[in-house]
């Protein structure tokens, strides 16, 4: 062996355990994540909050190994096929999605891209999957209420204001396509009851009030609002016009839970947290459409003591005794 060859064997031979130790670079994998809400609530905020420290505690750090891209429509249906049409330009790995506006707009986008959602009722009934075993497709997650939930809202509305004889259910349509089952639910549990149900669509934030003022002229009226950003969105000034036209009223969104009269719902921030774990166990090879499809099994009912006085309702104890937090 000439000098020239033992010193290119020499240098092959002292680089190898350096190449042995190496590791490979892990790729920088990729989540898109639709909201709903209002990203300056603190309650969508903290739901936000829940799903990135459940991705923390999977191994997963936002600048690391992963990336998020986040988007907050705040309830506006432009916006939120907008951003839907953004996010699947960017080809995520996953997308986490919130509400079934955000879903809806997602899956007329894409059929490809892997969706974990979050906040959707009867995701069969919607059409968005097919079973809640074995949803197929690309798409799986979390349900939010079935149909027949509506029925307890406005048997929670009677217990409340025994007197009641008519109802509104106040949505927006662009925002809420889950209501389309509720009202009917409502109308059969209200049948037994004796209970008028009107559907109240409304679209802009100037609607509410011409509304409220008409429907409150005559008494015994309540309103339920089923799950919806829309409105979520406006809740402040939900609370403002329910209180200014006395009328009772059923939240199902949190954003009511401690200042409506009655708060039935479920545990959202849960759904962020458990959707983390859907979409580690996707970043890792599992198929949306063998992920089976989860239903809450919680529902807290919250009552509100203040708002009963400055509605003139004293509510009875079995509706106070059967509430998880009265709040005085």
């Amino acid at each position: 062996m000439n000098r020239r060859e033992m010193i290119a064997a020499l240098s092959g031979a002292a680089a190898w355990p350096l190449a042995a130790r190496a590791q490979p670079v892990e790729r920088m994998r990729r989540v898109g994540v639709l909201m709903n809400g209002a990203e300056s609530d603190p309650i969508y905020r903290g739901y936000l909050a829940a799903f990135l420290h459940a991705l923390q505690r999977l191994g997963w750090r936002e600048g690391q190994n992963l990336r998020i891209d986040l988007r907050w429509p705040t309830g506006d249906p432009k916006r939120i096929a907008a951003y839907a049409v953004e996010l699947v330009g960017m080809t995520p790995d996953v997308i986490l999605c919130s509400s079934s506006a955000n879903l809806t707009a997602l899956l007329r986008t894409t059929r490809s891209i892997k969706v974990v959602f979050v906040l959707v009722s009867d995701p069969i009934a919607q059409g968005f999957i097919s079973s809640l075993a074995h949803p197929g497709g690309n798409v799986t997650g979390f349900s939010a209420f079935e149909p027949s939930t509506a029925g307890k809202w406005l048997d929670l509305l009677k217990q409340a204001s025994p007197g009641l004889t008519r109802v509104a259910v106040i949505f927006n349509p662009d925002t809420s396509p889950q209501s389309k089952l509720f009202v009917p639910a409502i109308e059969a549990a209200a049948s037994s009851l004796v209970i008028e149900v009107v559907a109240a669509p409304v679209h802009a934030t100037g609607d509410y009030e011409p509304f409220m003022a008409s429907f409150s002229r005559r008494p015994n009226s309540g309103l339920i609002f089923p799950s919806d950003q829309s409105t979520a969105t406006r809740s402040g000034l939900i609370l403002e016009l329910v209180a200014r036209y006395r009328l009772p009223a059923v939240y199902s969104s949190e954003g009511f839970a401690r200042n409506g009269l009655i708060y039935y719902g479920t545990d959202w921030q849960n759904q962020f947290r458990q959707a983390a774990i859907y979409i580690d166990r996707i970043l890792k090879g599992a198929s949306p459409g063998d992920l089976p499809v989860q239903q809450p099994t919680k529902f807290p009912l919250i009552v509100n003591l203040a708002a009963a006085r400055a509605l003139g309702i004293e509510l009875p104890i079995s509706l106070l005794l059967s509430a998880d937090e009265v709040v005085e």
